[in-house]
């Protein structure tokens, strides 16, 4: 698979590359990773990595400006997204050729060529090993700035090396991209301080949420909340974590109401939630998955539904 993928990038001249909606370090780590990497290999392609650019990554990269036309004869690659629903362009199938690249369940059987690997622990880890595939067969090197984004994507992905998705592999992947020339304290930093109105809001999740007797829990944060402790949603993806160290706890649902939807934000130390998660229009991994509900009578369905998870 590593090498027709390599084949398929030497035979375009123009190369654009997506990730999914409300992106995470791993989507640009694997997103830009892949071009910083195809950049650096091969100066006399265009390539570009595109979608709506999500401020709170600007430590790791930006986004390119894609115009429709240009998607037409070019080669589209596609990581780290799972189904058509969440990919970031609504000109994807107008490209020559589509390569999917990811480690969620293969829901959607998109494209004309799929590497879907999901025993990785990200995306960005599938781009390390075709690096190391090109830089065997093909004399590829990684420039710092890839090794940087891939490292991040890995680093969050596994939530710093903490969840089951980080192998042994993983770690020896990490050990290699440390050896790059990039501030891994800086990287750090950027990922995980949060601003001081984050971290009331936390606070109030703490003294908020409910947990029943089965390891079940939820906290509902309404429109209102928002606003008044001056958060937006999506700063809230930086507290989806926070009640992961409550003893006892074995699965959590953190619902943010937007405008028109409820966004559902699924954890998970044991029960599998991504097939809830199906069940109300969203997916993801087994132990972290997101939904969307419309209504705070269909939040307490979810509710419902992942305390029967616990039960069982």
């Amino acid at each position: 698979m590593k090498q027709q993928i390599i084949e398929k990038i030497e035979q375009y001249d123009r190369i654009i590359i997506l990730r999914h909606m409300r992106p995470d370090p791993d989507a640009y780590g694997s997103q830009v990773g892949l071009k910083e990497l195809i950049q650096a290999n091969y100066p006399n392609k265009e390539v570009y990595a595109a979608g709506q650019h999500d401020e709170l990554l600007t430590y790791l990269a930006t986004q390119d400006e894609v115009e429709e036309e240009q998607y037409k004869g070019a080669l589209v690659i596609i990581t780290d997204t799972g189904n058509t629903g969440r990919i970031d362009s609504p000109y994807y199938k107008q490209g020559d050729y589509i390569i999917k690249i990811d480690h969620h369940p293969d829901v959607d059987h998109y494209g004309d060529m799929r590497w879907v690997d999901t025993k990785s622990s990200s995306s960005s880890e599938l781009i390390f090993r075709l690096f190391k595939y090109g830089e065997k067969n093909y004399n590829w090197t990684l420039p710092n700035e890839a090794a940087r984004l891939i490292f991040a994507g890995i680093v969050g992905d596994t939530g710093r090396f903490v969840f089951p998705s980080a192998t042994q592999f993983t770690f020896q992947v990490a050990s290699e991209l440390v050896s790059y020339d990039f501030d891994r304290t800086a990287l750090f930093d950027a990922m995980y301080e949060v601003n001081r109105d984050v971290l009331h809001l936390q606070g109030y999740i703490f003294q908020n949420f409910t947990m029943f007797e089965n390891g079940a829990a939820y906290i509902k944060i309404t429109k209102e909340l928002l606003r008044e402790y001056d958060v937006t949603t999506e700063q809230t993806s930086q507290l989806v974590g926070s009640l992961g160290n409550v003893k006892g706890i074995k699965s959590w649902v953190i619902f943010v109401e937007e405008d028109k939807l409820i966004r559902v934000r699924l954890r998970s130390k044991g029960p599998v939630i991504n097939t809830l998660a199906a069940e109300y229009r969203g997916g993801g991994h087994p132990l972290a998955s997101g939904a969307s509900v419309y209504s705070w009578e269909e939040a307490d369905e979810v509710i419902e539904r992942l305390k029967q998870l616990c039960d069982e």
